[in-house]
């Protein structure tokens, strides 16, 4: 899985759709994500397991409505994200997500 938060994506600036996240979390103060690997996020019943940052690759480069190629997107991803944004995850324990699930992030 991928997840993405809403303060990482205002700092990328450009159309989340470029990241492809399976899960965008809310309410989250700018690249606090950064500080996220190792612990898990609680939704509903569900446990995902938060990995690490995620390297990122070409396809970030591509318009998702035009399919143009700007190589500026990865470019600007490595020298301000270390070319790094997003997180790698797991699930720990499955279950049922909706739109608007309270999420709690716990520290293992």
């Amino acid at each position: 899985l991928l997840v993405a938060t809403d303060g990482a994506v205002a700092a990328f600036g450009r159309d989340v759709r470029r990241l492809r996240p399976n899960l965008l979390i809310g309410g989250v103060v700018g690249l606090d994500e950064f500080d996220w690997p190792g612990a898990s996020l609680h939704i509903g019943d569900a446990i995902v397991r938060l990995d690490s940052r995620r390297g990122r690759c070409p396809m970030t480069t591509v318009d998702p409505d035009s399919l143009d190629r700007d190589p500026g997107v990865l470019r600007d991803i490595g020298r301000r994200f270390g070319g790094r944004l997003a997180l790698n995850a797991d699930v720990a324990r499955g279950g049922t997500l909706r739109v608007g699930d309270a999420v709690r992030l716990a520290r293992d």
